[in-house]
Protein backbone atom coordinates (compact mmCIF):
# COMPACT_ATOMS: atom_id res chain seq x y z
CA UNK A 1 0.00 0.00 0.00
CA UNK A 2 1.32 3.36 -0.87
CA UNK A 3 1.07 6.80 0.56
CA UNK A 4 1.03 10.03 0.06
CA UNK A 5 3.88 12.27 1.89
CA UNK A 6 1.24 13.93 3.87
CA UNK A 7 -0.26 10.64 5.50
CA UNK A 8 1.09 11.86 8.91
CA UNK A 9 -0.75 14.83 8.84
CA UNK A 10 -4.19 13.69 7.75
CA UNK A 11 -4.08 10.86 10.89
CA UNK A 12 -2.68 13.96 12.87
CA UNK A 13 -5.86 15.64 12.16
CA UNK A 14 -7.99 12.69 12.67
CA UNK A 15 -8.67 12.02 9.26
CA UNK A 16 -10.22 8.62 8.80
CA UNK A 17 -7.38 6.37 6.26
CA UNK A 18 -8.54 4.00 3.84
CA UNK A 19 -7.21 1.82 0.90
CA UNK A 20 -7.70 3.34 -2.56
CA UNK A 21 -6.27 3.14 -5.77
CA UNK A 22 -3.34 1.38 -3.85
CA UNK A 23 -2.80 4.26 -1.18
CA UNK A 24 -4.17 4.87 2.38
CA UNK A 25 -5.75 7.99 1.70
CA UNK A 26 -8.37 10.37 3.71
CA UNK A 27 -11.51 9.22 2.87
CA UNK A 28 -13.01 11.76 5.46
CA UNK A 29 -12.59 14.34 8.79
CA UNK A 30 -15.17 15.63 10.70
CA UNK A 31 -18.05 14.23 8.32
CA UNK A 32 -19.24 14.08 4.67
CA UNK A 33 -21.77 16.74 4.70
CA UNK A 34 -19.60 19.01 6.92
CA UNK A 35 -16.73 19.03 4.20
CA UNK A 36 -19.10 18.96 1.07
CA UNK A 37 -20.55 22.50 2.52
CA UNK A 38 -17.58 23.49 3.03
CA UNK A 39 -16.19 23.43 -0.02
CA UNK A 40 -19.12 24.22 -1.69
CA UNK A 41 -19.52 27.68 0.39
CA UNK A 42 -15.83 28.36 1.81
CA UNK A 43 -12.70 26.77 0.74
CA UNK A 44 -11.56 23.43 1.55
CA UNK A 45 -8.28 21.94 0.86
CA UNK A 46 -7.99 17.82 -0.98
CA UNK A 47 -4.54 16.05 -0.89
CA UNK A 48 -4.75 13.95 -4.33
CA UNK A 49 -1.27 13.34 -4.46
CA UNK A 50 -2.23 9.45 -5.46
CA UNK A 51 -3.14 11.02 -9.03
CA UNK A 52 -0.78 9.78 -11.57
CA UNK A 53 1.76 12.40 -13.94
CA UNK A 54 3.52 12.15 -17.12
CA UNK A 55 5.85 14.11 -18.92
CA UNK A 56 5.80 13.97 -22.66
CA UNK A 57 8.67 15.72 -24.35
CA UNK A 58 10.65 16.38 -27.66
CA UNK A 59 9.83 17.34 -31.15
CA UNK A 60 7.46 14.62 -31.17
CA UNK A 61 5.55 15.16 -27.82
CA UNK A 62 2.44 16.12 -29.38
CA UNK A 63 1.98 13.70 -32.11
CA UNK A 64 1.94 11.02 -29.18
CA UNK A 65 -0.37 13.07 -27.64
CA UNK A 66 -2.46 13.19 -30.46
CA UNK A 67 -2.27 9.60 -31.06
CA UNK A 68 -3.50 8.60 -28.16
CA UNK A 69 -5.86 11.42 -26.93
CA UNK A 70 -9.56 11.86 -28.18
CA UNK A 71 -9.62 15.57 -27.78
CA UNK A 72 -7.59 18.42 -30.09
CA UNK A 73 -4.18 18.92 -27.99
CA UNK A 74 -3.06 20.80 -31.24
CA UNK A 75 -5.61 23.63 -29.91
CA UNK A 76 -3.86 23.99 -26.42
CA UNK A 77 -1.27 27.20 -25.86
CA UNK A 78 1.30 27.26 -23.13
CA UNK A 79 -0.79 27.84 -20.19
CA UNK A 80 -3.56 26.05 -20.85
CA UNK A 81 -4.98 22.80 -19.85
CA UNK A 82 -7.50 20.23 -21.69
CA UNK A 83 -9.89 17.77 -20.87
CA UNK A 84 -10.01 14.78 -22.40
CA UNK A 85 -9.68 10.92 -22.86
CA UNK A 86 -7.78 8.24 -23.98
CA UNK A 87 -9.71 5.54 -26.47
CA UNK A 88 -8.77 1.81 -26.34
CA UNK A 89 -9.15 -0.32 -29.53
CA UNK A 90 -12.71 -2.05 -28.35
CA UNK A 91 -14.61 0.90 -27.96
CA UNK A 92 -14.00 1.54 -24.90
CA UNK A 93 -11.48 3.86 -22.79
CA UNK A 94 -8.61 3.44 -20.94
CA UNK A 95 -8.62 6.63 -19.24
CA UNK A 96 -9.57 10.14 -18.78
CA UNK A 97 -7.26 12.35 -17.88
CA UNK A 98 -5.58 16.50 -18.07
CA UNK A 99 -3.53 17.70 -20.83
CA UNK A 100 -1.43 20.66 -20.11
CA UNK A 101 0.91 22.39 -22.28
CA UNK A 102 3.60 23.34 -20.02
CA UNK A 103 6.37 24.25 -22.96
CA UNK A 104 5.98 24.40 -26.26
CA UNK A 105 7.73 20.65 -26.96
CA UNK A 106 6.54 19.81 -23.13
CA UNK A 107 3.41 18.09 -22.06
CA UNK A 108 2.09 17.09 -18.66
CA UNK A 109 -0.65 14.36 -18.61
CA UNK A 110 -2.30 13.67 -15.27
CA UNK A 111 -3.73 11.10 -15.07
CA UNK A 112 -6.05 8.46 -12.94
CA UNK A 113 -3.92 6.57 -9.84
CA UNK A 114 -5.73 3.58 -10.46
CA UNK A 115 -4.72 3.42 -13.92
CA UNK A 116 -1.46 4.55 -13.82
CA UNK A 117 0.63 1.61 -14.69
CA UNK A 118 -2.11 0.75 -17.79
CA UNK A 119 -2.06 4.31 -18.95
CA UNK A 120 2.04 4.21 -19.06
CA UNK A 121 1.71 0.59 -21.03
CA UNK A 122 -0.29 2.09 -23.41
CA UNK A 123 0.78 5.27 -24.11
CA UNK A 124 4.54 3.65 -24.37
CA UNK A 125 2.69 0.86 -27.05
CA UNK A 126 1.43 3.77 -29.57
CA UNK A 127 5.20 5.57 -28.38
CA UNK A 128 7.00 2.63 -30.11
CA UNK A 129 7.01 4.26 -33.52
CA UNK A 130 6.95 7.91 -32.58
CA UNK A 131 9.86 8.14 -30.04
CA UNK A 132 8.73 11.11 -27.80
CA UNK A 133 10.51 11.19 -24.53
CA UNK A 134 8.33 9.88 -21.70
CA UNK A 135 8.96 10.13 -17.56
CA UNK A 136 6.41 8.91 -15.20
CA UNK A 137 6.69 11.40 -12.41
CA UNK A 138 3.86 9.90 -10.40
CA UNK A 139 6.14 9.09 -7.57
CA UNK A 140 8.05 12.43 -6.69
CA UNK A 141 4.90 14.82 -6.90
CA UNK A 142 2.25 16.02 -4.98
CA UNK A 143 -1.35 17.60 -5.85
CA UNK A 144 -3.16 19.78 -3.50
CA UNK A 145 -6.38 20.65 -4.87
CA UNK A 146 -8.01 23.97 -2.90
CA UNK A 147 -11.29 24.34 -3.93
CA UNK A 148 -14.39 26.63 -3.22
CA UNK A 149 -15.52 30.23 -3.97
CA UNK A 150 -13.15 31.74 -1.36
CA UNK A 151 -10.05 29.91 -2.57
CA UNK A 152 -8.97 32.62 -4.64
CA UNK A 153 -8.87 35.13 -1.32
CA UNK A 154 -7.92 32.89 0.61
CA UNK A 155 -4.75 31.49 -1.45
CA UNK A 156 -3.72 35.28 -3.22
CA UNK A 157 -1.27 36.19 -0.33
CA UNK A 158 0.88 32.72 -1.19
CA UNK A 159 1.83 33.82 -4.54
CA UNK A 160 2.86 36.77 -6.86
CA UNK A 161 0.78 35.97 -9.41
CA UNK A 162 -2.46 37.30 -9.86
CA UNK A 163 -5.04 34.25 -9.18
CA UNK A 164 -8.12 36.05 -10.22
CA UNK A 165 -6.19 36.33 -13.65
CA UNK A 166 -6.07 32.71 -14.24
CA UNK A 167 -9.20 31.42 -16.46
CA UNK A 168 -10.97 27.95 -16.10
CA UNK A 169 -8.24 25.09 -17.35
CA UNK A 170 -5.73 27.58 -17.21
CA UNK A 171 -2.84 27.66 -15.71
CA UNK A 172 0.55 29.35 -14.23
CA UNK A 173 3.98 28.05 -13.31
CA UNK A 174 4.74 30.18 -10.54
CA UNK A 175 6.01 30.94 -6.97
CA UNK A 176 3.51 29.80 -4.18
CA UNK A 177 3.64 28.99 -0.26
CA UNK A 178 7.51 29.89 -0.92
CA UNK A 179 8.23 27.27 -3.06
CA UNK A 180 9.44 28.31 -6.93
CA UNK A 181 7.69 26.63 -10.02
CA UNK A 182 4.89 25.29 -8.69
CA UNK A 183 1.77 24.56 -11.45
CA UNK A 184 -1.04 26.39 -10.13
CA UNK A 185 -3.77 25.39 -12.20
CA UNK A 186 -7.06 26.29 -12.19
CA UNK A 187 -9.10 23.19 -12.49
CA UNK A 188 -10.83 20.91 -10.31
CA UNK A 189 -13.53 18.02 -9.50
CA UNK A 190 -15.82 19.93 -7.63
CA UNK A 191 -17.43 22.47 -9.35
CA UNK A 192 -17.02 25.28 -6.83
CA UNK A 193 -14.04 26.95 -8.36
CA UNK A 194 -10.63 27.11 -7.15
CA UNK A 195 -6.95 25.89 -8.30
CA UNK A 196 -4.95 22.35 -8.24
CA UNK A 197 -1.29 23.02 -7.09
CA UNK A 198 1.66 20.52 -8.13
CA UNK A 199 4.71 20.74 -6.25
CA UNK A 200 7.53 17.78 -5.48
CA UNK A 201 6.65 16.09 -2.66
CA UNK A 202 9.89 17.61 -0.65
CA UNK A 203 8.06 20.73 -1.02
CA UNK A 204 4.40 19.40 -0.14
CA UNK A 205 4.49 19.37 3.69
CA UNK A 206 5.61 23.61 3.53
CA UNK A 207 2.94 23.78 0.97
CA UNK A 208 0.19 22.50 3.16
CA UNK A 209 1.07 24.14 6.12
CA UNK A 210 1.35 27.33 4.42
CA UNK A 211 -2.08 26.89 2.93
CA UNK A 212 -4.21 25.90 6.22
CA UNK A 213 -2.08 29.12 7.74
CA UNK A 214 -3.30 31.36 5.07
CA UNK A 215 -6.94 30.06 4.33
CA UNK A 216 -7.67 30.27 8.38
CA UNK A 217 -9.30 33.15 8.52
CA UNK A 218 -11.07 32.21 5.74
CA UNK A 219 -12.46 28.94 7.52
CA UNK A 220 -10.50 26.48 5.53
CA UNK A 221 -10.51 23.06 6.43
CA UNK A 222 -9.14 19.81 5.38
CA UNK A 223 -11.51 17.66 2.67
CA UNK A 224 -11.61 13.81 2.39
CA UNK A 225 -12.45 11.30 -0.99
CA UNK A 226 -15.73 10.91 0.07
CA UNK A 227 -16.84 14.92 -0.02
CA UNK A 228 -14.86 15.08 -3.00
CA UNK A 229 -16.90 12.43 -4.78
CA UNK A 230 -20.21 13.76 -3.68
CA UNK A 231 -19.06 17.02 -5.19
CA UNK A 232 -18.40 15.44 -8.37
CA UNK A 233 -21.59 13.70 -8.63
CA UNK A 234 -23.38 16.54 -8.17
CA UNK A 235 -21.52 18.12 -11.15
CA UNK A 236 -22.05 14.95 -13.48
CA UNK A 237 -18.42 14.38 -13.71
CA UNK A 238 -17.51 10.91 -14.32
CA UNK A 239 -15.58 8.91 -12.21
CA UNK A 240 -13.75 6.14 -13.82
CA UNK A 241 -13.89 2.59 -12.82
CA UNK A 242 -17.67 3.29 -12.44
CA UNK A 243 -19.19 5.94 -15.28
CA UNK A 244 -16.88 5.09 -17.71
CA UNK A 245 -14.22 1.79 -18.53
CA UNK A 246 -12.90 0.15 -20.84
CA UNK A 247 -16.38 -1.08 -22.27
CA UNK A 248 -18.06 2.55 -22.23
CA UNK A 249 -17.59 4.46 -25.20
CA UNK A 250 -17.27 8.10 -25.07
CA UNK A 251 -20.03 8.64 -26.91
CA UNK A 252 -22.16 7.05 -24.62
CA UNK A 253 -20.63 8.47 -21.64
CA UNK A 254 -21.40 11.93 -23.29
CA UNK A 255 -17.93 12.94 -23.97
CA UNK A 256 -18.48 13.71 -28.14
CA UNK A 257 -17.71 16.83 -27.15
CA UNK A 258 -14.02 15.76 -26.38
CA UNK A 259 -13.89 13.59 -28.75
CA UNK A 260 -12.41 15.30 -32.20
CA UNK A 261 -12.58 13.45 -35.89
CA UNK A 262 -11.08 15.96 -37.18
CA UNK A 263 -7.63 14.16 -36.37
CA UNK A 264 -6.54 10.51 -35.84
CA UNK A 265 -6.41 8.73 -32.88
CA UNK A 266 -6.65 5.55 -31.52
CA UNK A 267 -9.79 3.80 -33.02
CA UNK A 268 -10.93 6.68 -34.35
CA UNK A 269 -12.51 5.08 -37.24
CA UNK A 270 -14.53 3.12 -34.78
CA UNK A 271 -16.07 5.80 -33.13
CA UNK A 272 -16.85 8.05 -35.88
CA UNK A 273 -18.94 5.19 -37.36
CA UNK A 274 -20.66 5.00 -33.61
CA UNK A 275 -21.05 8.65 -33.94
CA UNK A 276 -22.77 8.17 -37.35
CA UNK A 277 -24.83 5.13 -36.70
CA UNK A 278 -26.05 6.60 -33.37
CA UNK A 279 -25.51 4.87 -30.21
CA UNK A 280 -27.58 2.64 -28.48
CA UNK A 281 -27.33 3.63 -24.79
CA UNK A 282 -26.07 7.20 -22.97
CA UNK A 283 -25.21 8.00 -19.48
CA UNK A 284 -28.04 9.55 -18.02
CA UNK A 285 -28.66 12.06 -14.70
CA UNK A 286 -31.41 11.08 -12.73
CA UNK A 287 -33.59 12.54 -9.38
CA UNK A 288 -35.39 10.37 -6.52
CA UNK A 289 -38.44 11.62 -6.40
CA UNK A 290 -39.34 9.94 -2.96
CA UNK A 291 -36.63 8.93 0.23
CA UNK A 292 -34.56 6.56 -1.45
CA UNK A 293 -30.54 6.77 -1.77
CA UNK A 294 -29.26 5.29 -4.99
CA UNK A 295 -26.24 3.04 -5.04
CA UNK A 296 -23.73 1.35 -7.73
CA UNK A 297 -25.15 -1.45 -9.44
CA UNK A 298 -28.62 -0.87 -8.50
CA UNK A 299 -30.83 -1.92 -11.35
CA UNK A 300 -32.10 0.77 -12.90
CA UNK A 301 -35.95 -0.43 -14.23
CA UNK A 302 -38.52 1.69 -16.81
CA UNK A 303 -42.10 2.26 -15.88
CA UNK A 304 -43.52 -1.24 -15.61
CA UNK A 305 -40.63 -2.13 -13.46
CA UNK A 306 -38.24 -4.13 -16.16
CA UNK A 307 -34.68 -3.64 -16.03
CA UNK A 308 -33.36 -1.25 -18.35
CA UNK A 309 -29.74 -0.76 -17.15
CA UNK A 310 -27.69 -0.06 -14.21
CA UNK A 311 -26.92 2.71 -12.16
CA UNK A 312 -23.24 3.66 -11.85
CA UNK A 313 -22.78 6.25 -9.69
CA UNK A 314 -25.86 7.59 -6.99
CA UNK A 315 -25.26 9.53 -3.44
CA UNK A 316 -27.94 11.64 -1.66
CA UNK A 317 -27.17 15.08 -2.73
CA UNK A 318 -25.80 16.97 0.45
CA UNK A 319 -26.89 19.99 -1.69
CA UNK A 320 -30.16 19.09 -3.27
CA UNK A 321 -30.86 16.69 0.06
CA UNK A 322 -32.19 14.48 -2.48
CA UNK A 323 -30.77 11.32 -4.23
CA UNK A 324 -29.16 11.55 -7.41
CA UNK A 325 -27.14 9.35 -9.69
CA UNK A 326 -26.00 8.15 -13.19
CA UNK A 327 -26.34 5.25 -15.04
CA UNK A 328 -26.81 4.13 -18.68
CA UNK A 329 -29.78 3.51 -20.08
CA UNK A 330 -30.80 2.61 -23.75
CA UNK A 331 -31.62 6.15 -25.84
CA UNK A 332 -35.32 5.82 -25.83
CA UNK A 333 -34.94 6.00 -22.14
CA UNK A 334 -32.62 9.50 -21.87
CA UNK A 335 -34.54 11.97 -22.63
CA UNK A 336 -34.51 14.85 -19.95
CA UNK A 337 -38.38 14.27 -17.97
CA UNK A 338 -38.61 10.69 -18.79
CA UNK A 339 -39.88 8.39 -15.80
CA UNK A 340 -37.72 5.25 -14.29
CA UNK A 341 -37.36 3.36 -11.64
CA UNK A 342 -34.89 2.77 -9.12
CA UNK A 343 -34.53 -0.76 -7.68
CA UNK A 344 -33.33 0.33 -4.01
CA UNK A 345 -34.41 -2.91 -1.48
CA UNK A 346 -36.34 -4.52 -3.78
CA UNK A 347 -38.49 -1.69 -4.36
CA UNK A 348 -39.18 0.08 -7.00
CA UNK A 349 -38.40 3.90 -6.29
CA UNK A 350 -39.48 6.18 -8.89
CA UNK A 351 -37.17 8.72 -10.53
CA UNK A 352 -36.90 11.18 -13.27
CA UNK A 353 -34.01 11.81 -15.97
CA UNK A 354 -32.71 14.97 -15.75
CA UNK A 355 -29.20 17.36 -17.45
CA UNK A 356 -26.48 17.60 -15.33
CA UNK A 357 -25.32 19.29 -13.09
CA UNK A 358 -27.47 18.44 -10.70
CA UNK A 359 -26.04 21.12 -8.86
CA UNK A 360 -26.54 24.76 -9.80
CA UNK A 361 -25.25 27.53 -7.39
Amino acid sequence: MKETALRQVHEALGAKMVPFAGYLMPVSYEGVNAEHQTVREGVGVFDVSHMGEFLIEGPRALELVQRVSSNDASKLEVGRAQYSCMPNERMGIVDDLIVYRIKDTTYLLVVNASNIDKDWDHISKYNEGIGAEMRNLSDAYSLLAIQGPKAVAAMQSLTSEDLAAIPFYHFAVGDFAGIPNVIISATGYTGSGGFEIYCKNEEVGQVWERVMEAGAAYGIKPIGLAARDTLRLEMGYCLYGNDIDDSTSPLEAGLGWITKFTKEFVNHEALAAQKAAGVERKLVGFEIEQRGIPRKDYIIADADGQPIGRVTSGTMSPSLNRGIGLGYVPVEFAAPGTTVNIQIRNKNVPATIVKPPFYKG
